[in-house]
């Protein structure tokens, strides 16, 4: 299938008192086998997703997008900020090509304007927040300033002395830039756009950050971070961050602009010098988060306000070049097969509830019956399952052949190994669905 040309991320819609927290997460198209839009759309109705952010406004995904009710939020890339930043005409042709064409029968309802500009091409810095106003100008022209938001993400790097939280400040080098973005977006009841990594920190920190403080894994009280200046306890990372940023913020005499974390996640695998990216790390980091954004808890500065969160990232990458890790930050693989089972038991209607419950293992369609049966052969003894239901007279003896037999019995030893990775295969003629086989052959 040929790579698309458009990167876009995924946000589930969080149910809870405050209807603008939800978790996110972001989806690249780095992938030799990338899903069409319409897949894709597929995929965001059968999981009940109702936010997504496209990081350019894909024309394709806009369309799949229209009639659906999903929340839409598009992007600048970062190669086109200079042209809008410097033309007001410029910023108008793009919202109308990308925006009032696609409402409202695309839900669109945020512009991202560029990706960490500060930190990844500081000379369109001083065009940024002009490309931010340009674009909202052309909304307001529109009418449609109500309902569509515009904002930046930054990298949390951007924040100097991070801490404890009470004593970080923005880079001074970027005070002017900031200053008048912190101005634009209080103006306009938009937020602050922050990418946290927590992955990053632990691995630079030479040991200093513990790993259960990282992946948010509970900590005994004195090994709590305790911000001698304000007595606030931090439990992990992530919180860290955060209330640095909004304690930076209020160094500039900003205290109202809420944060949105714009990435965020682990990886589950990685080269000889990453041993923390693993499956299990990257299992725990990512369901303690979305349990931590969903309870609505807060940070201990602003406890009660939910951080809306997008996790980096849906799909693993398998085009992306350097470490192992930038291909690896994934949730599912691009058939949409999980890469590890969230841990969300109980956490309510999120993403990974539908996906890790609703996947079944089948056999392959058009394979060497031979072959299936040498499986089932296997599945039934070396494997340990029970195949008393597939004898004669039994519930499962129907229908009779080699297909559905072998589907029955790859699918228990598939649910008995918890859907580990790679405990769908059976030599090749076994294959992940989110189909359930025994609804099938009920079927009529």
């Amino acid at each position: 299938m040929a790579l698309l040309p458009f990167l876009f991320l995924l946000v589930v819609y969080a149910v809870s008192a405050d209807e603008d927290a939800f978790i996110g997460v972001n989806v690249g198209t780095a992938l030799s086998d990338m899903p069409s839009p319409t897949q894709v759309v597929a995929l965001l109705k059968a999981q009940n997703i109702r936010h997504v952010r496209l990081y350019d406004a894909d024309q394709a995904m806009l369309l799949a997008l229209a009639n659906t009710g999903i929340r839409v939020s598009v992007s600048v890339p970062n190669e086109q900020l200079l042209g809008i930043g410097q033309s007001n005409a410029t910023a108008a042709n793009w919202v109308a090509r990308n925006v009032i064409v696609h409402v409202p029968a695309t839900n669109i309802t945020a512009i991202a304007v560029g990706s960490e500009v500060l930190t990844t091409i500081p000379n369109a810095a001083p065009v940024l927040v002009s490309a931010l106003k340009f674009i909202h100008s052309a909304l307001v022209a529109s009418n449609l300033d109500g309902q569509i938001k515009v904002s930046t993400p930054h990298s949390s790097s951007i924040i100097l002395d991070s801490f404890p939280p009470s004593q970080a400040f923005f880079n001074r080098t970027w005070d002017p830039v900031m200053v008048s973005l912190l101005k634009f977006l209080q103006s306009t009841g938009s937020y602050l756009m922050l990418n946290v990594y927590p992955y990053y920190d632990y691995m630079q920190s030479n040991g200093v950050i513990p790993l259960d403080y990282a992946l948010f894994r509970p900590l005994p009280p004195n090994k709590e971070a305790v911000d001698a200046n304000t007595l606030l306890h931090y439990t992990n990372v992530f919180d860290a961050v955060v209330d640095a940023a909004y304690f930076a913020m209020s160094y500039l005499n900003f205290t109202n602009i809420p944060i949105v974390v714009t990435e965020s996640g682990w990886p589950s695998e990685g080269d000889s010098n990453e041993p923390y990216a693993t499956i299990d790390n990257a299992n725990t980091y990512n369901s303690n988060l979305i349990r931590h954004v969903l309870n609505n808890s807060g940070t201990p500065k602003h406890p009660g306000i939910a951080v809306s969160t997008y996790i980096y990232e849906l799909y693993n990458e398998d085009l992306r070049t350097g470490p192992v890790s930038e291909k690896k930050w994934g949730l599912f693989d691009a058939n949409g097969v999980p890469v590890y089972v969230l841990h969300l038991t109980g956490a309510g209607t999120v993403l990974a509830n539908d996906t890790t419950n609703q996947t079944f293992c089948v056999s392959k369609e058009g394979v060497d019956p031979k072959m299936l049966q040498a499986a089932l052969d296997w599945a039934c003894g070396p494997g340990k399952v029970d195949c008393s239901p597939l004898l004669q007279g039994q519930p499962c003896y129907e229908p009779d052949n080699v297909v559905a037999h072998s589907t029955y019995a790859f699918n228990a030893y598939f649910q008995e190994m918890d859907k580990s990775p790679g405990t769908c295969d059976f030599k090749g003629v076994a294959t992940i669905t989110t189909t359930d086989p025994m609804l099938e052959q009920m079927a009529p």
